[in-house]
């Protein structure tokens, strides 16, 4: 049994780190993204648990870090204390695409700007992590925010609780099924 089983104790996650969410990327309904942002100003980027792959209880194909021909995610490399070297990435930056055994391909975006620290390589020979462990294990990227913008990437995402509020509308509402 892990910490988040026993009743009152919160989680690592909840303890260290503040979920912020981006719903509906790129106007996909329902491709929502989850932002775990630590003290350290690092940011975690996950599934938030309303994503299809997770909800469509989905069979992950493959996950792929290569965006384009120029581009592979895998070829980020971080040097140093002040991590020199991460690829800059923007809000909408593709992180990776996951592609689902029933052919249904999902990019997953950066959702805030920063240097890119890691990728989870260890979601392409174990893929169920994803599915399993969306907020530790199984996490996308990680990506150090620039300093004097930390306070303000959060502009544009939404709280724990207005996230609950769109999955909530979404669930009474017939025109967006999820």
């Amino acid at each position: 049994m892990d910490g988040a089983e026993h009743k009152g104790v919160p989680s690592v996650i909840d303890r260290y780190f503040t979920r912020w969410y981006k719903t509906d990327l790129k106007g996909k309904p329902c491709e929502d993204h989850c932002i775990l942002q630590h003290s350290n100003r690092i940011c975690v980027i996950t599934l938030a648990e309303s994503h299809p792959i997770l909800q469509e209880d989905k069979k992950i194909q493959r996950i792929n870090y290569q965006i384009s021909a120029g581009c592979s995610r895998l070829q980020n490399k971080v040097s140093g204390k002040s991590k020199r070297g991460g690829q800059f990435l923007t809000e909408l930056a593709p992180l990776c695409r996951i592609t689902s055994t029933d052919g249904e391909e999902y990019t997953i975006f950066s959702c805030i700007r920063g240097r890119l620290l890691e990728v989870n390589e260890d979601i392409l020979s174990r893929p169920n992590l994803l599915l399993e462990k969306p907020s530790t294990e199984g996490y996308i990227a990680v990506i150090l925010p620039k300093f004097e913008e930390s306070k303000s990437i959060t502009e544009g995402l939404l709280t724990r609780a207005e996230y609950e509020e769109v999955v909530l509308k979404r669930a009474g509402s017939n025109l967006q099924p999820c």
